[in-house]
């Protein structure tokens, strides 16, 4: 080697250490000073890291808000590239070119320039660039609000790196991973990503994603409430060295923290915080990241009636968007400017801004902005009186959220909300619309109210369980029994709506003009009026006033009908009461009908218009069964006696009973989990009966039923009961699950109760709104179980006969004992 080679590589060494200077100072938001050496080497490099670099360069001035600099350099390095046929380099340039695309909220233009380079990186053999571009499409599609395909290619992608030895690309997929997770709701699984990445970055002494995964350990806490841990999270990188933290993951924490600090009412602290966040943002190089903290920051200054700094703020991250050239953050900031605007009742202004957002994205490119714009123009145009072009609004932004339902785990990809402030609203302003009291109210629009109350309850499982329901081919419940009515009452601001739906009759509705808060608070009145000590005024007072909202004005058309039972679709806090204690003043509503619950999903076991299958009655073939349950205290739960005798007695009744049953049976120490898998991995049940301590809340990660060897999540109950086998063609037509309980005052709990119905394939599912006696239960199950065996008793009227039991039963007549069962389903 001469002295010039020599010269020449110790040369090229410096300038490759120069640009690797220029990659730290753009990781850690030193944006100008990453610029000035990229300019200063690149004229010393040959063809392809001039390339390079002017990628890099692109990278650096977008984010400084040189929108068409960043265009010209990353075309400037895209051209040099291509005569210069490096396709390793190339395939970098166009990553960074994805990245410059995703900045400007090009989304889908950035996951098909990622495509690009993955494929040359997977020609070129190289695992870990086509691993980083594939977890960039991640991010652009998660963005896109497509969180089920993000979280499924990340996921996938997570046995390629583990694989591979720990590196920042490793780490970069975990907090990826961990952070859509958290936004689809495994937060334990979240959890063990964020921390895992976490400990590795430490490891590597990687200060920039050890702040990072701390970040996404704050919002996933803040997700759980657990708001003291979220804030240490937050405080810990807020404390970091200057040097150590990129500048605008520290803004992003601080207005993550005033979020927090509003929530939990701590204003002081809000008064110190804001000041000087206004005037650190106004310090920082415009870009995308520090536009969506003006946005974010607008609407928590919004929120504390700071209206004027809320409008500069706000009206500052438009006019921030336009110049980065990002019309989908401009698009949100003059959506939340609208908003405002509403607040204040200056509707013309507010129009004219949600019309603007609207303009800037559409239906096919952001729906996850575009429904709420429709939404805000649905709302502006009734508040002016425009009430058919509001409804065209409403229908637009409906049609739009159905699209999404597959991601209705959360629908914004930048700005957070939850499902009930900017989701649920939607269903229900629409049925009020379609209902207006001072309008006559057409079939059309009795159809479509039906069909929003039943896309409202869709939305509200797939979001409660973070995934869509399967797909089946159902029959209307009218087709079925010519003796059903199914009844969809519904919740709205200023009264309760009653949609009734008789065999072979038009739709009806009826309505009681009672505000929302008296409505909820009378429920929670007769559900806690059904404690085992009240008084018989007490409960049937409070009963017989539900009874007249939601029975009373169809008692002539169901006589008439001569309608045998009733189907309730049942809206919000109105599934934490039992309908059958409804009472007339005279009798209980289970002493004159069948009763049954049905939640609309797409599953046809409890489906859209009280659809459902005809399954044969138990009696008319073997059946097998097989019973479970926890009679010994366990892991701080109480023991239940009578669940051994419950599983006793149910087993003997099958026994003694032609045709001949295949029962099994695992109790106590035998009900474990393995054994329960086992055991229906085996044998296709048509009769499953867990007798055991259970909960269901609104968490459905905190819903679970115990076995022996501890608590066993719902979701992995529902694997393992759908999982059995498929060969049989026999159905699970009855899941119960005895003593397991809802949560008091949870307007969510039931939903897991449904959800176990319909993704675990079950017909029907009968359980228990509370925690039920341990020495009636064995009686109702037994009298229940008798009723099912009996040739031409369908399971509602099986549950009729066993509540009407214990009713008629001196020692428990009280509804505390009978009232709390509940069949949801066919």
């Amino acid at each position: 080697m001469n002295a010039d080679e020599i010269q020449f590589r110790a040369d090229n060494y410096t300038y490759i250490q120069q640009i690797k200077k220029g990659q730290y100072l753009y990781e850690v938001g030193r944006f100008s000073e990453a610029v000035q050496i990229w300019l200063q080497v690149k004229p010393n490099l040959d063809q392809s890291y001039q390339a390079l670099v002017y990628s890099y360069l692109a990278l650096a001035e977008q984010n400084l808000g040189q929108t068409k600099l960043a265009e010209t350099y990353i075309q400037r390095g895209l051209s040099l590239i291509k005569t210069a046929h490096n396709q390793f380099i190339y395939a970098q340039i166009l990553n960074h070119y994805g990245e410059v695309l995703y900045r400007q909220g090009k989304l889908e233009m950035a996951v098909e320039i990622w495509q690009q380079a993955q494929n040359i990186y997977e020609r070129l053999g190289d695992k870990s660039g086509e691993l980083g571009t594939q977890i960039n499409q991640a991010r652009a599609l998660q963005g896109l609000g497509m969180y089920r395909r993000a979280r499924n290619l990340l996921e996938s992608l997570s046995i390629s790196w583990q694989k591979q030895p720990v590196s920042s690309l490793q780490i970069d997929g975990l907090i990826s991973l961990g952070n859509i997770l958290r936004l689809t709701g495994s937060f334990k699984t979240a959890q063990i990503n964020l921390e895992q990445a976490l400990v590795l970055a430490q490891k590597s002494h990687d200060i920039q994603r050890q702040l990072l995964a701390l970040f996404n350990l704050g919002n996933l806490a803040a997700d759980q409430q657990e708001f003291a841990r979220a804030i240490d999270y937050y405080q810990q990188i807020l404390d970091s060295p200057e040097q150590n933290a990129n500048p605008e993951l520290k803004l992003s924490t601080q207005v993550k923290l005033l979020g927090l600090l509003i929530k939990t009412q701590a204003y002081n602290q809000v008064k110190e915080i804001i000041p000087p966040l206004q005037t650190q943002l106004q310090q920082q190089p415009l870009t995308q990241t520090i536009v969506y903290i003006q946005i974010e920051l607008g609407r928590y200054l919004a929120r504390l009636k700071q209206l004027i700094p809320a409008v500069e703020t706000l009206t500052q991250a438009a006019k921030n968007a336009r110049i980065i050239g990002n019309p989908r953050a401009e698009s949100y900031a003059l959506g939340e400017l609208g908003k405002i605007y509403e607040q204040n009742r200056q509707w013309s202004e507010a129009k004219k801004l949600t019309q603007q957002a609207l303009n800037l994205v559409s239906a096919t490119t952001a729906p996850e902005i575009a429904y709420e714009w429709e939404w805000q123009m649905g709302r502006l145009s009734n508040y002016t009186g425009a009430k058919a072009e509001a409804i065209i609004h409403y229908r637009q932004a409906l049609t739009i959220l159905r699209s999404l339902r597959q991601d209705l785990a959360v629908i914004s990809s930048d700005i957070q909300f939850s499902f009930r402030d900017r989701v649920e609203p939607v269903y229900r302003q629409f049925v009020d619309l379609l209902l207006t009291p001072s309008i006559p109210t057409s079939q059309a629009n009795l159809l479509e109210a039906r069909q929003t109350i039943e896309d409202l309850q869709i939305a509200e499982l797939t979001n409660f369980f973070r995934q869509a329901c399967v797909d089946d081919q159902p029959r209307n419940i009218n087709q079925i029994d010519t003796n059903a009515a199914v009844i969809y009452p519904i919740i709205l601001s200023d009264r309760l709506e009653v949609i009734l739906s008789l065999p072979g009759k038009p739709l009806s509705h009826y309505a009681t003009f009672i505000p929302q808060p008296q409505i909820e608070q009378d429920i929670q009145t007769m559900r806690q009026s059904l404690r085992r000590t009240s008084f018989l005024q007490e409960r049937q007072a409070i009963a017989e006033k539900i009874y007249t909202w939601l029975i009373q004005p169809i008692i002539p058309q169901i006589k008439q009908s001569q309608i045998k039972t009733l189907v309730f679709v049942l809206d919000g806090s109105l599934r934490n009461i039992p309908v059958s204690a409804l009472f007339d003043g005279k009798q209980y509503l289970i002493e004159n009908y069948q009763i049954a619950l049905a939640l609309a999903t797409p599953k046809g076991k409890i489906a859209p218009s009280g659809q459902r299958f005809n399954s044969p009655p138990l009696s008319q073939y073997q059946s097998k069964v097989l019973l479970a349950g926890l009679s010994q205290s366990n892991r701080g739960f109480t023991s239940l006696p009578g669940v051994k005798t419950e599983i006793e007695k149910i087993y003997n009744l099958f026994r003694n009973t032609q045709p001949r049953r295949t029962i099994q049976t695992l109790l106590d120490q035998e009900f474990t989990t393995q054994a329960l898998t086992q055991k229906i991995s085996n044998q296709s049940y048509n009769i499953i009966h867990l007798a055991t301590h259970g909960q269901f809340s609104s968490q459905a990660e905190n819903n679970f039923i115990l076995t022996n060897d501890g608590k066993l999540d719902i979701s992995t109950l529902d694997q393992i009961i759908s999982q059995r086998q498929l060969s049989d063609p026999s159905s699970l037509q009855l899941l119960v699950l005895s003593a397991c309980q809802t949560a008091q005052g949870d307007n969510r709990a039931t939903l897991g109760l449904a959800g176990v119905t319909v993704r675990s394939g079950a017909d029907s599912t009968l359980a228990s709104l509370w925690t039920i006696n341990d020495e009636s239960t064995p009686l109702f199950m037994v009298q229940f179980y008798e009723q099912l065996l009996t040739p031409g008793v369908s399971k509602a009227e099986a549950l009729r006969q066993a509540q009407l039991y214990l009713l008629q039963h001196t020692q428990y007549n009280h509804p505390y004992f009978w009232a709390s069962f509940i069949l949801i389903g066919s």
